[in-house]
């Protein structure tokens, strides 16, 4: 990887968690707000209402006309998510039964690119590919990091940098910047995920060191995974740094105690919307990312959920993904 690569990779690691720093603030006048400390050090307020008013953008007739003829006669985007609450990515509004976020805001101007009416559809983390395997969907918007593995048997198109971060009780005293800091840690992780595969492999590289394995909890869901951070069962628990910066500032128990890129150390990690491999749906949406990215709106998108140092400047298809193994 060149210096340049390198250096960016861990200035977007390290600027993304300050820039992620947020401020819990129920507005009852508006539907409710939270507040966002933007890395200008003023605020960005966060709707977390049902009713988004979200960024749209116009139709793009030339990228339109090379959607499969199956989508295109059918009218609609098939986009599968995560059924999981987490904010700001994908979450639920203040009725707790409209999914919002940014991961929903970028696939709705995808489909206004390509004139398709945007059709979300909630699963579990394992179903979104047994649902693009058998083509019940056609694209996931779900946080899904590029990886070598995946790129077997998907297409990716680029929107978002990828970083995570370990999360520990408030004032723990404890910091991660490499494998020696998890040895011997209990530590939880999500499993079938980029996270998890990159935990794994700091265990075996602590191990062939001669340090203790890191002892890798597993749990249902989100709201268990903080009990037991909170109860002390765990250490740390590593996932997104978006999510994670987010539950730490609304509830003020938690906080990031440490970031990493998520395609292991020498690579920056990025997300991508993600279709079944050569369904013909991939070039498209490529050049209706390129497309809002150049236009502004994306940029407004991922401004309103504070998330602008995630950006990308373009879509790229396919590119260098998380490692088979980072040894």
């Amino acid at each position: 990887m060149s210096t340049s690569i390198a250096r960016r990779t861990t200035a977007a690691a390290l600027g993304l968690a300050a820039a992620l720093v947020l401020a819990a603030c129920g507005n009852p006048d508006d539907g409710g707000t939270t507040e966002v400390a933007a890395t200008s050090g003023g605020k960005t307020k966060i709707n977390t209402s049902p009713d988004q008013n979200r960024v749209t953008t116009d139709k793009v007739d030339s990228i339109a006309a090379q959607v499969p003829r199956k989508i295109r006669e059918r009218g609609t985007l098939e986009v599968v998510d995560s059924s999981g609450s987490a904010a700001p990515l994908t979450f639920f509004a203040t009725d707790n039964k409209t999914v919002i976020g940014v991961e929903p805001d970028i696939a709705s101007l995808v489909a206004d690119v390509l004139g398709l009416e945007l059709r979300t559809n909630a699963v579990s983390w394992e179903n979104i590919f047994v649902g693009l395997d058998s083509a019940k969907y056609d694209v996931g918007f779900s946080n899904i990091t590029v990886t070598e593995e995946r790129k077997e048997k998907y297409d990716f198109a680029t929107y978002r940098e990828d970083n995570l971060a370990f999360e520990a009780r408030k004032d723990s005293g404890l910091k991660v910047t490499g494998p020696e800091d998890v040895a011997g840690r209990t530590v939880a992780v999500s499993s079938g995920t980029n996270q998890e595969k990159l935990l794994i492999e700091w265990s075996k590289e602590n191990e062939k060191a001669g340090r203790e394995p890191v002892d890798i909890k597993y749990y249902q869901n989100e709201s268990d995974t903080y009990l037991a951070l909170r109860s002390g069962r765990i250490d740390l628990y590593l996932g997104p740094n978006p999510t994670a910066a987010h539950h730490a500032a609304t509830t003020g128990r938690t906080e990031v105690v440490g970031t990493h890129s998520g395609a292991g150390t020498t690579l920056q990690g990025l997300i991508a919307a993600t279709t079944k491999k050569d369904s013909g749906l991939v070039e498209p949406l490529a050049e209706a990312l390129d497309h809002v990215i150049g236009n502004g709106t994306y940029a407004k998108v991922l401004e309103r959920w504070g998330l602008s140092d995630e950006a990308v400047t373009k879509s790229e298809i396919n590119p260098p993904g998380l490692p088979r193994t980072n040894e």
